[in-house]
């Protein structure tokens, strides 16, 4: 028998895997078109560049937070360990130690706590939703049980290099998120454990009778969700000469939205880190605009949501 397929049925099929690898992309165009056509200041040079370095905090962030949702897992605690991680660091600063101790410390402090989220999801097996939010709640007392409420300035040239330095005409945030997003990128391609990040989020009970060890990828992914916090508030920090225990209020939804925007799926399995790089730029760039468009702020937020449960439709769609 001959199947009739009918010319709307073959453009569907034709049009469906170009929207899978270009959707994206091409959204992010349309929208710097968009912003193009409607404002004479977002196609700047001193523009484009400090979205670029408003983008990096968020983007260092999303690395983390892309593996823990490829994995079926969620990490609302990154906003409160940086900020614990960051006012221990500036204390340390404060006391005389040196920027790289300080900036060592701190990222031992991100990671121990992650590996506890990991531990607490991997091994006790607590719901990754229920584990983070109760670190996310532990993580910010304490920042505020330490520092009594009040934030901790003077943290010297040398740490502050880390957020305001240059490297010749590229400023250090941008560098740093760009060796994250390539570390990343090797860890997931060319390493074992990044790989196995993938089959576990894809099919655990598979993942676990091939001889993969569960816990320990599970440790490792929340283990480095908690030190990429660390180091985007190191930035944060630097680039603030200031460490206040709120810090990191809201960065976890961040993340989580430009992840979400970037294609990455919580069912697991499945996500890129090009596409959470673009859609950690659609969320700078989506911000950038609303503000040179003078959208008052709480406006801001109706279309940051409107977008991120657009995205979420269109990919199912699409998928």
């Amino acid at each position: 028998m001959t199947t009739i397929t009918s010319g709307a049925a073959r453009q569907h099929v034709q049009w469906k895997p170009f929207l899978q690898r270009y959707g994206l992309l091409l959204s992010f165009l349309l929208l710097c078109l968009l912003l193009t056509l409607t404002s004479d200041r977002f196609l700047t040079p001193d523009n484009l560049l400090n979205i670029l370095r408003q983008s990096t905090i968020n983007g260092i962030i999303a690395v983390g937070m892309m593996m823990v949702i490829v994995t079926r897992g969620i990490d609302l605690s990154v906003g409160s360990i940086l900020a614990l991680a960051t006012v221990i660091t500036a204390d340390t600063l404060r006391q005389g130690w040196g920027a790289l101790p300080a900036l060592a410390l701190c990222l031992v402090i991100g990671g121990a706590l992650g590996l506890v989220n990991g531990a607490l999801v991997g091994v006790v097996r607590i719901p990754p939703f229920i584990a983070t939010l109760g670190m996310m709640t532990f993580a910010r007392g304490l920042a505020l049980s330490y520092t009594e409420g009040q934030p901790i300035t003077g943290l010297g040239d040398a740490f502050r290099f880390i957020g305001t330095g240059y490297l010749g005409p590229i400023p250090m945030p941008i560098i740093v998120a760009a060796l994250v997003f390539l570390g990343a990128y090797v860890l997931l391609q060319h390493v074992p454990p990044g790989q196995f990040i993938f089959a576990l989020g894809d099919n655990e009970r598979a993942a676990y009778l091939t001889g993969l060890s569960v816990r320990r990828i599970t440790a490792f992914v929340y283990a480095l969700s908690g030190a990429l916090a660390a180091l985007a508030g190191a930035i944060l920090i630097a680039r603030l000469n200031s460490a206040q225990p709120t810090a990191g209020a809201g960065f976890e939804f961040d993340a989580i939205a430009a992840v979400v925007v970037g294609g990455t799926s919580f069912d697991g399995g499945e996500g890129t880190l090009l596409g959470t790089l673009i859609g950690v730029l659609i969320i700078a760039v989506l911000n950038n605009g609303l503000n040179l468009l003078n959208v008052p702020s709480f406006y801001q937020s109706v279309v940051q949501g409107a977008v991120i449960a657009l995205a979420l439709l269109l990919h199912r769609l699409i998928r």
